[in-house]
């Protein structure tokens, strides 16, 4: 299962891909995790073709099942969701080149699941999440995978496993 956090912009978006092990008490593997970063300077075309790209390169590389991304919910600043909606756009287009199911969730479910408490904080989120699932294995230090869209994306990930299995 590969899942896609959208962030603010289009400049980041933030990805994950889990493995859920039937019948195992920690059933939750996280495979990959990670945000796509593009050049803020670039034009919304190079940055929506680099995040085209990288989903496709992620979906065929771990035999993606499903994507899960989070729902548009909008209500502090306008101005993002035009570059969000698009970049949401190219992650549906790359899910239906594929045939793969989509599951959207909002901030609020994700924070729910997750935390127990849909206004949880981030710091929160993450704790729970590292809680959650192992991620010994991985350099959390790394630029891309200590960025706040990198956690939600495996909260959404978490969100998927528990609707879809």
């Amino acid at each position: 299962m590969t899942t896609f956090e959208i962030a603010s912009g289009s400049v980041i978006t933030g990805y994950s891909v889990i493995k859920k092990h039937k019948g195992q008490k920690n059933c939750l593997e996280v495979i990959d995790f990670g945000c796509i970063i593009t050049d803020k300077f670039a034009t919304t075309g190079e940055r929506l073709k680099k995040i085209y790209k990288e989903i496709t390169k992620l979906i065929e590389k771990h035999r993606t099942e499903i994507v899960a991304v989070e729902t548009l919910f909008f209500f502090k600043n306008l101005k993002t969701i035009m570059p969000v909606s698009q970049t949401k756009g190219v992650i549906l287009l790359a899910a239906a080149e594929k045939k793969l199911p989509v599951f959207e969730f909002t901030p609020l479910q994700m924070k729910m699941a997750i935390a127990g408490y849909g206004r949880a904080e981030k710091k929160q989120v993450i704790e729970m999440i590292k809680k959650t699932v192992n991620l010994d294995r991985f350099d959390l230090k790394k630029n891309n995978r200590k960025r706040d869209d990198a956690f939600d994306a495996i909260g959404i990930a978490i969100c998927a496993s528990l609707k879809t299995y």
